[in-house]
C-alpha cells in the first residue's frame, strides 16, 4: 500500500497543518467525518466481503491527486491506516462540486516473485482485467471496459504528499463490482510502483481494496 512508502504510524505529528487540499478543503493532518449511516441502511442484510465501515473521524495522513482526463480529477484522503476516501470533481479546487465519493480499505495484497508471476496478473490473458473477477468464491463483475474479452488496465500517476515527502505514483488498475442489496460493493485491484524506484519495472505488489459509495453529504471536514 502507498502507505508503506511513506512509513505512516510511527506515531510521528507536524503541528503546522499545510494548504487545503482537495475538493473538500482538508489540510493534511485534518480530520475528515464519515458518516456511514445511509450505506449501512443500503447493505442491510447482505453479506459483504469486508465489514461496512463504522464511520467517524478519519484523520489525513496524506492526499494524491491525478488527473484521469480533461473534465476530471482524482482526489484520494489517505488515513495512516490505508483508508482511502477517494473523490471524483472537475478540478480538486476546494469546495467544487463533487461527481463522485466513495471510501475503500484494505482486503489483501499480493506479491509476484518474478516475471511469470507478474504476467499472470496484467499479462495479455492475466486475471486483472477480464470481465469477471472470482475472489475465493466472491465473484465481481468488470465496472470498466466493454466487451467479452480482457480490457485494458487504467493507468495514470498520481501525486501523493504527506507534508513531508512527495512521491509520483503509477498505477495500473481495474475496477469491478457487485451488487447487494440496494448498493454494489467495488473491488479495486490496483499496482503500484513509485516513479522514483528504477529497479521495480513491473509494481512492488497487486493491492486488492473494498470500497463502497458513499452520498456527499455523508462526509464534512472536522
Amino acid at each position: 500500500m502507498i502507505g508503506r512508502l511513506f512509513g505512516w504510524g510511527s506515531g510521528s505529528t507536524d503541528q503546522t497543518l499545510p494548504a487545503e487540499r482537495g475538493p473538500l478543503g482538508v489540510a493534511i493532518g485534518g480530520a475528515i467525518e464519515i458518516d456511514t449511516l445511509s450505506l449501512q441502511a443500503a447493505m442491510a442484510g447482505a453479506s459483504t466481503a469486508m465489514p461496512i465501515p463504522p464511520g467517524g473521524v478519519m484523520l489525513a495522513a496524506a492526499y494524491g491527486e491525478a488527473r484521469l482526463d480533461a473534465t476530471t480529477v482524482l482526489s484520494r484522503y489517505y488515513g495512516d491506516d490505508d483508508t482511502i476516501l477517494q473523490v471524483l470533481s472537475a478540478s480538486a479546487r476546494p469546495g467544487e462540486e463533487i461527481f463522485d465519493i466513495s471510501l475503500y480499505r484494505p482486503w489483501d495484497s499480493v506479491v509476484p516473485a518474478n516475471s511469470a508471476e507478474w504476467a499472470q496478473w496484467r499479462g495479455a490473458n492475466g486475471l486483472i482485467g477480464q470481465p469477471r473477477y472470482d475472489a475465493d468464491g466472491i465473484v465481481f463483475e468488470r465496472f470498466w471496459g466493454e466487451g467479452p474479452g480482457r480490457a485494458d488496465l487504467v493507468e495514470f500517476v498520481e501525486d501523493v504528499e504527506d507534508g513531508r515527502a512527495r512521491r509520483s505514483i503509477h498505477q495500473s488498475c481495474m475496477l469491478y463490482f457487485r451488487p447487494l442489496a440496494d448498493a454494489r460493493e467495488m473491488l479495486l485491484i490496483n499496482i503500484e510502483r513509485d516513479l522514483a524506484d528504477a529497479d521495480r519495472r513491473q509494481g512492488a505488489s497487486v493491492e486488492f481494496m473494498v470500497g463502497y459509495g458513499l452520498l456527499p453529504g455523508d462526509v464534512r471536514r472536522l
